[in-house]
This record gives C-alpha cells, structure tokens and sequence, in this order.
C-alpha cells in the first residue's frame, strides 16, 4: 500500500507540470493584449503599452516567463491580480469556501436522489417504475444547467416569491439566508451529477445482482431488501464510489453557468471574470489550484476503492 502511495505521487508531479505547462501557454492563444485592456483610456500611448508590458514581463519570451510564474508558485505565491492588483492566492481561498459550499450541497443533493433511484431502478427492472427513473434521469442529463436554472427562478422567485433570485450570504454570517440564497443553484448541479450516479448504480447493482453470492444469499432464505442492501448494493457501490469523487471535483471545479446565473461569486465567476479581463495570473492560479483538487480527489477515490475491496489490496 505504501509503495503504492508513492508510485502515485509520483505520477501526480509530473503531471501538475505538465498542467502547469499547458495552462501557461495556452492563454497566449486567447486573442486580445492585456496591456490594451490594462491601459484604459491611455491604450494610445505606446510608451504606456511599453511600460505595462515591461512591468508584466509581457515583452519576454514565453519560457522566461513561464519558469519565472512557476518559481514563484512553487513557493506558494501565485502573483498579483493585474485588473484590482490583490493576490491571487487570497483571491482563491476567499471564493473556495463559496464554490465547497455549493458543491457540497450539490453532493449531497445528488447523493440523496441518485443512488436510491439506481438501486430501485436495478431492482424494479423492465418494469413500469424503471422506464420512468431512467426517462427522469435522462431528462437531467440532458437538460441544460442554465434552463433548469431561469425556470427555477422564474417558478420559485418571480412567481412564488419563495426565494431570492441570486445573491450568496456566506454561511457563518446567516445560515437561514445562506441556504435560501444557494439550494436552488445546488439543486440545479446536483440533479446533473444524480441523473449521473443513478445510471452508474443501476449498472452496477445489475451487475451485482446477477452474481453467485447473490443467488447464494437468496438461496438461504434472506430477505430480499438484506440481499439488496448488504450484498449487492455494498459491492456495486465501489465504482460508484470513484465516479462520485470525481464528480464532486468536478462541482468544486466550479459550474460557470450556474454561477454567472445566480451571481454566486465562486471559483467559475472569478475565472470567468478574469478571462474576459485578460487577468492571467488569476486564470492561472485558479486553473491550476482546480487541477491540483482533481489530481488529489482521483488519489482519494483509488484509496476508497483499495478499502472498500479487498481485491484491489491484494494486487
């Protein structure tokens, strides 16, 4: 298990380097100067342009100002904003406790919904209750994020009056409000993610109740919701259990859309409003900050599977 551990940390620096990389170059592909956009009403002066691009390193080659980004990184210091000039590290741990919240309300949205739906849809197979989960959960994976998310403000804001239309209350300031101001964004992600594990349950609890040791436990006389439920369903959910990981990477990544419509000021806003500013210290710092979440939650659900199946421990 050890040596398994440090095989995988192995690969995960190379491939942060690689990211690093990646991310750093392709922003030069984005069309516009920064130093125009930076320049304001001055952008006719080609002394001004000089100056902000000297003091950007912009007039470098592109190695030179890649290793001078990732020294600097490696230190923990991911550079200044240069739209409001604050860092952007404490650009990004202000917004992650926003963007954790959503998702993991998201999670637990898609948790409640998905993996019931999929057992009761693997038990009822073929049967009328079957074709209309999996008729729902193909409506959720279809229906688009910012649809799903005008209707409910339409429904329950300007209609019903229920809730607030956007804004967020952080949590510690008020509980009530916060919640009000963030279950409909989290409803909208977590039927995504839910119509998704729901699938993934249902193959694996199929799959799993076609197994011997299931024929065997029934053969004895068991219930059939102790079949289902501690034999079938605690083996089906160990593929669940890496999707759902890296589903809720995926939810902390940020959900652009979801967040532009309801003006929660997460990580997708913040990256969203740095591409359109040319900010690239933030796009990079939050880009790479999302790929390290991603390679450490991937790390997380192998160590899930390797405790969750015995099989996997021994090779």
């Amino acid at each position: 298990m050890a040596r398994w551990l440090l095989r995988r940390l192995g690969q995960i620096l190379p491939t942060l380097l690689i990211l690093s990389f990646g991310i750093f170059a392709l922003q030069q592909l984005m069309p516009g100067d920064p130093a125009l956009i930076l320049a304001g009403e001055d952008r006719g002066d080609p002394q001004v342009l000089a100056q902000i691009r000297a003091e950007l390193m912009l007039d470098r080659p592109l190695l030179e100002q890649y290793f001078h980004w990732l020294g600097r990184v490696l230190v923990g210091d991911f550079g200044f904003s240069w739209r409001i000039r604050e860092p952007v590290s404490a650009l990004i741990l202000s917004k992650l406790p926003v963007t954790a919240q959503l998702a993991s309300m998201s999670f637990l949205i898609a948790l409640v919904i998905g993996i019931p739906a999929g057992v009761l849809s693997a038990v009822w197979k073929d049967k009328p209750a079957d074709w209309g989960i999996n008729a729902v959960a193909l409506f959720g994976i279809s229906t688009p994020n910012f649809w799903l998310g005008i209707m409910m403000i339409m429904f329950f804001s300007v209609h019903l009056g229920w809730l607030p239309p956007s804004g967020y209350v952080p949590l510690w300031e008020d509980p009530v409000q916060s919640l009000a101001t963030t279950i409909m964004p989290a409803f909208v992600l977590g039927t995504g993610v839910a119509s998704v594990l729901m699938r993934h349950t249902r193959a694996a609890m199929l799959t799993a109740l076609s197994q011997d040791y299931v024929r065997t436990a029934r053969a004895k006389g068991l219930m059939e919701r102790v079949v289902v439920a501690r034999h079938a369903l605690r083996n089906a959910l160990i593929p669940v259990v890496t999707l759902g990981t890296i589903e809720f990477g995926r939810l902390l990544a940020g959900a652009v859309l979801t967040e532009q419509i309801f003006s929660i000021p997460g990580f997708g806003k913040l990256v969203v409003d740095a591409v359109f500013n040319r900010d690239y210290p933030v796009v990079q710092g939050v880009v790479l900050v999302t790929a390290l979440i991603f390679v450490t939650l991937s790390l997380i659900a192998d160590i899930l599977a390797m405790l969750v199946n015995p099989r996997l421990r021994a090779a």
